[in-house]
């Protein structure tokens, strides 16, 4: 009977909760929360390590933190703009682990595009995930929160502290460089 109220508990109440020490409310906001952030920390670091590491400091943090959020936007925009935070700190006190594939392994992986389909999905998937971990963490934090997550250019420029102006253009300049890493790659 006491879940169905925890059920019923908006994330507000639950993050006054927490901040109050509450366990339960705070294991609840976990529950609910953990794989959208991992799923974010996953597409913006881009190796699950990383991905399961950064999960783990952002809950962290929002422990630590919960006290502040006031309720002026939803819970979930609010922790979202945390875990772009915390992940955008952590890309840019270490560089991505981005090494260049061997000619040998590029032909090799080209030879097997040509000749069998499910494996042209999975070099197209490589080299994209490869693409976009070539680009600068601007333009693939702003590329990620538009065209993966689905972000309006309004909300983007909420979360980074920036202009709307400038997320159109650098979503822009990504996609064009995106394409002409893509380019090379065949």
């Amino acid at each position: 009977m006491a879940t169905a109220a925890v059920h019923a508990i908006s994330d507000l109440e639950l993050a006054r909760a927490s901040a109050q020490g509450k366990m339960e409310a705070f294991e609840r906001l976990y529950q609910m929360y953990h794989r959208r952030v991992y799923a974010l920390c996953l597409r913006l670091a881009g190796n699950v390590a990383d991905a399961e590491d950064l999960t783990q400091e952002v809950f962290l943090h929002l422990y630590r933190k919960i006290g502040s959020f006031r309720g002026d936007a939803a819970f979930t925009t609010w922790l979202h703009r945390l875990t772009t935070n915390l992940v955008l700190m952590h890309l840019r006190r270490r560089r991505p682990n981005y090494e260049p594939m061997e000619d040998a392994e590029v032909k090799a992986l080209l030879e097997a595009r040509r000749t069998d389909e499910g494996m042209s999905r999975i070099v197209d998937r490589i080299a994209l995930e490869r693409a976009l971990m070539a680009l600068p963490i601007g333009y693939r934090t702003i590329l990620v929160l538009h065209d993966m997550e689905g972000y309006g250019h309004e909300e983007i420029a909420r979360m980074l502290g920036v202009t709307v102006g400038t997320t159109k253009s650098q979503l822009h300049k990504a996609r064009l460089r995106l394409r002409r890493l893509l380019k090379r790659r065949c």
